[in-house]
């Protein structure tokens, strides 16, 4: 076969085993909607009578805290809005892991009012609490500015943490959604000027699977590589096995029931 045949095929091989790997991952993990991030954020403000709420998602290539959702009369400008991971608060408490609560965010260094003006609303006080997924930080929410008062109080960075807890469990849920772009841009990235067969492909594909998962305690793209790797199965099939592997999750989860 010529070399200029070879690499399209290349290609779509690549292509079918990232997306039957996307869709075995979807049937393990389920999915979940962007409307759960937006109605924490819609919950948060009216909780706090604020201005504004938003989260921010940590992104890679490159890494960036991407705001995604926002409510509020002063929230819309920061949609779509990104920063680096180290820059302002959200960037502070994303990068240490630690709330914070400033009533005068002028009288802090840390404070990006550059970034804020790009919004179109520069707040004068803030709330900020990390989203934390396994112990690893995910995203940041914050609240601007409360109406009723200039200052957070204890209670209230309680009640951010809460909010918060949810919203890092939503972004865990849409993982698998983030993970099929970075599979599916990295494997391409293997591919360029490469000529494969089908078993290289597969092998190039299943360590680009294996490389997203953040810790060997969590193998989550391990076990859908497994999974993928079993191409003779039907649809049915891929259901059933991953219905098993919920199963098997959730006992594992269960107190008392770990090896």
């Amino acid at each position: 076969m010529a070399a200029d045949d070879q690499a399209p095929n290349a290609a779509l091989l690549a292509l079918q085993a990232v997306v039957r790997r996307s869709a075995i991952a979807r049937r393990v993990q389920g999915d979940v909607e962007q409307s759960l991030l937006q109605s924490i954020v819609d919950a948060t403000v009216t909780l706090f009578d604020a201005e504004a709420s938003s989260i921010a998602i940590f992104e890679r290539d490159p890494d960036r805290l991407e705001f995604r959702v926002a409510a509020g009369a002063q929230g819309a400008g920061a949609i779509g809005l990104s920063v680096a991971p180290s820059q302002g608060i959200v960037g502070y408490v994303f990068s240490t892991a630690q709330a914070l609560a400033l009533s005068d965010v002028m009288s802090d260094p840390r404070f990006d009012r550059a970034t804020a003006e790009r919004t179109g609303y520069v707040p004068r006080s803030i709330a900020a609490v990390p989203l934390v997924d396994d112990q690893v930080p995910v995203g940041v929410l914050q609240v601007l500015d409360k109406r009723t008062t200039a200052t957070f109080t204890l209670r209230d960075m309680e009640l951010l943490g809460v909010f918060a807890a949810q919203a890092a469990a939503a972004i865990n849920a849409t993982r698998v959604q983030r993970d099929t772009s970075r599979l599916l841009a990295e494997v391409l990235r293997g591919l360029a000027g490469s000529e494969l067969d089908e078993a290289a492909v597969e092998s190039l594909v299943s360590a680009s699977a294996l490389a997203l998962d953040r810790d060997e305690d969590s193998p989550f793209w391990r076990l859908v590589d497994l999974v993928g790797r079993l191409s003779g199965m039907t649809d049915r099939e891929v259901g059933l096995v991953s219905d098993i592997l919920e199963v098997v999750a959730r006992r594992a989860a269960r107190p008392g029931l770990r090896p």
